[in-house]
């Protein structure tokens, strides 16, 4: 049967709803290979997403036609930052484990759906946190969970799960950003409504940010500099490759030379209270920036990030 082409794909209407039966949970299984590659290696099974959906987890589908073209999958889980004395139920949050888009339906709004649908699922069970771990240098996984989501990120996990066979993840290092989406807060209901205009490079550089590791290009190929500069100022830029995935199968020596800089960037920047609070994405030419804020000692995790962005965007405010 010949697929829906991305024109007809992005009309047709989808359905969000709860997954529960063995059949669906087949599917997912199935969506996973589709997406990771052949074999079982990486596949969360059947039984693990029965189990976990059935006590507290939140598995939703996205359905065109009756057929499942995406899924989201997690557990209920405990943040470590408030301490082994806190109750649970202040430390309770929601992990996101998976999130899977038939290749098909990719660039069709099917994973922000998804992640709407999780939220609300997640505020149902009187949660405020949920996390998700995604490889930092996927440039469009960035755009979803930061510039459009409204995550924040100050964990870097280096090697998170070890040697990866799939076909995504094979043959580098598997970093991690692991980020915190503050769902109740104003901050992610002010992009998601639409309320704040996003911002571009400019904006960022005018109001002082540096960019750290600006890219020379080789043809199309992105070579980060031999030396990053230093992060002295309260904002800065990282930029990483717009297309990784393209970039590693062209040249998988550049792909770990772009990976261990940024780790290293990341992981000075964190341990000295900088967070991801943004990311920009420049469509001509293509380029990729993380925004990097100092966040002052004590300031709580859950405020309403975007006031860093205050005053820095002038002229239009046009939201898109």
């Amino acid at each position: 049967m010949m697929e829906p082409q991305p024109s007809a794909i992005k009309h047709q209407p989808l359905e969000i709803r709860p997954l529960d039966s063995v059949a669906d949970f087949r599917a997912c299984e199935d969506i996973q290979r589709q997406v990771w590659g052949p074999g079982d290696a990486e596949v969360v099974p059947l039984n693990m997403l029965l189990a976990a959906t059935r006590n507290g987890g939140i598995a939703l589908g996205a359905f065109a036609q009756d057929k499942l073209v995406g899924f989201a999958f997690g557990f209920l889980a405990t943040s470590g930052r408030y301490g082994p004395e806190a109750p649970a139920a202040v430390k309770l949050k929601h992990h996101s484990h998976m999130l899977a888009v038939l290749p098909e339906w990719r660039d069709a709004g099917v994973g922000y759906a998804l992640k709407l649908a999780q939220r609300e699922a997640a505020r149902a069970q009187a949660l405020r946190l949920m996390t998700w771990t995604y490889d930092p240098l996927e440039s469009r996984n960035a755009l979803l969970n930061i510039a459009k989501l409204g995550a924040v990120c100050s964990t870097y996990y280096a090697d998170y799960y070890g040697n990866m066979q799939d076909d995504l993840n094979a043959g580098l290092p598997s970093d991690r950003f692991q980020v915190d989406w503050y769902i109740a807060s104003n901050r992610v209901a002010t992009r998601l409504l639409g309320r704040r205009a996003r911002l571009e490079r400019h904006h960022y550089t005018s109001g002082g940010a540096v960019l750290l590791n600006p890219a020379t290009f080789e043809g199309d190929l992105p070579r980060p500099p031999e030396h990053a500069a230093g992060l002295f100022t309260d904002m800065a830029l990282v930029e990483i490759p717009p297309d990784f995935q393209s970039l590693k199968r062209m040249d998988k020596p550049l792909a770990l030379a772009w990976r261990l800089q940024t780790r290293e960037i990341f992981q000075w920047a964190f341990e000295r209270g900088y967070m991801v609070t943004d990311f920009v994405f420049e469509p001509e030419p293509r380029r990729s920036f993380y925004v990097l804020t100092h966040v002052e000692s004590g300031q709580e995790l859950g405020a309403d990030w975007s006031i860093f962005a205050d005053g820095l965007a002038s002229g239009d405010r046009e939201t898109r």
